[in-house]
């Protein structure tokens, strides 16, 4: 689940009468780095505009960071007590909209215990299936089928690789997407106006199922176990979703919608500044389905009628939510909503993203606004056709944070 816009940015600080230990980290890892430490310095109590644009080499500063390979973790083991300027995240315009807390609205929540056993049952998940996907582009799933051991061990398994010894990660650190396993920090380190405060390890698992040691040892085996628990679990949540749309079960299954699967598992380090940046910027995901895992930190937020509603934790549950290619190939019946993560003084927050895509895989299969649910007066195609990697490559162009890469495929 990743993110950004430029912006003038304004920030609140408090000066400080020494340097925070991070300056010493950056000094003799990151040279570049210290400028933006320096230059936050120059900031009084007041909010004020960033001005000294003259002592601030943004593109020097993400090759320094970038080449570290050590990621946001290597920050934060280092002991900094500041939020580097390359990761000052823009004011949002919904941060000041109402407290939605006092809404009582919140993401439905689905219990698939069995679904299958009965008929009546079935029709009534499916229809709050087709509910939140036409509203919310959200929900979460209880009595799944995947035991709760596999959930925490997956997590368990994400703790340990971003935890062992950093030359051992640094085997993985590459920003070549067509390797089986990415391991970085901000796929869009280069091209978004501000970097997110997390890494991210993205593993092709489907079609095409990686031999064990091309995965890394800390999680090799429950990587294996989970993408098996959640391929089957996509496919049945893909018959709800063709039904939810009026159509057989087996519709978006045979269109290839389960066809991929790409693990990304995420470690967000706790912030010492969590209001300078976020740990995920707001976007939408680019495949067909997303089935997230979290551990029990929060901070994930989905953007509903201009209001950012938190998407808590909850035991033994995963967070489903409609991708771009999905609300394309329903034209727009489903909504691949905006959502993001706050940043924490807690953590580290650590969650598993699966990815229902062939990503970056060569293929010539074309995906539109599907026939059946089309007519030519009340419901006409709003999309162009695609291939998944042809999406997938300008969703990567385009980044975070910015424009839906979806609006540009409309007719």
């Amino acid at each position: 689940m990743f993110i950004l816009f430029p912006l003038l940015l304004t920030l609140r600080t408090k000066t400080c009468a020494s340097e925070p230990s991070s300056y010493s980290f950056f000094s003799l890892c990151c040279p570049l780095l210290t400028i933006s430490i320096r230059s936050m310095k120059t900031l009084d109590s007041n909010t004020q505009t960033i001005s000294d644009d003259q002592n601030f080499d943004r593109a020097s500063e993400l090759k320094a960071f970038d080449e570290t390979k050590a990621g946001v973790k290597g920050l934060v083991d280092a002991g900094t007590t500041t939020v580097p300027r390359i990761f000052f995240s823009p004011p949002d315009e919904f941060d000041n909209a109402a407290d939605v807390s006092t809404l009582g609205v919140s993401i439905p929540v689905l219990d698939l215990d069995g679904i299958d056993k009965d008929p009546g049952r079935r029709r009534d998940i499916v229809h709050r299936v087709r509910q939140a996907s036409e509203t919310w582009g959200f929900f979460q799933v209880v009595n799944h089928g995947v035991p709760v051991s596999v959930l925490d061990e997956m997590l368990e398994g994400v703790r340990r690789f971003y935890e062992q010894d950093t030359e051992v990660k640094k085997k993985w650190y590459t920003r070549d997407g067509s390797e089986t396993v990415v391991y970085n920090s901000n796929f869009d380190l280069y091209r978004a106006a501000s970097a997110n405060w997390r890494d991210t390890t993205y593993c092709n698992m489907a079609p095409r199922l990686p031999c064990p040691e091309e995965l890394p040892e800390a999680c090799r085996d429950i990587m294996l176990e989970y993408s098996k628990h959640i391929t089957r679990l996509g496919r049945f949540l893909f018959e709800l979703l063709s039904e939810a749309l009026g159509l057989n079960p087996d519709h978006l299954n045979n269109l290839g919608c389960s066809e991929g699967l790409a693990v990304l598992y995420h470690y967000y380090p706790a912030c010492p500044e969590p209001e300078k940046t976020l740990g995920a910027s707001k976007h939408a995901d680019y495949d067909f389905l997303t089935v997230l895992l979290q551990d029990n930190i929060g901070g994930l937020q989905v953007l509903f009628q201009n209001l950012w509603v938190d998407i808590p934790p909850l035991s033994g549950a995963l967070v489903v939510n409609v991708g771009d290619l999905l609300q394309l190939i329903s034209n727009d019946k489903f909504k691949s909503s905006q959502h993001r993560v706050l940043a924490n003084r807690g953590g580290p927050r650590v969650s598993v993203a699966c990815f229902f895509t062939t990503g970056l895989m060569p293929s010539t299969k074309l995906y539109g606004p599907i026939q059946e649910l089309l007519s030519e007066e009340d419901n006409p195609p709003k999309y162009r056709e695609t291939t998944v990697r042809e999406y997938s490559l300008h969703y990567n162009a385009k980044g975070l944070g910015g424009t839906s890469a979806l609006s540009d495929f409309m007719l």
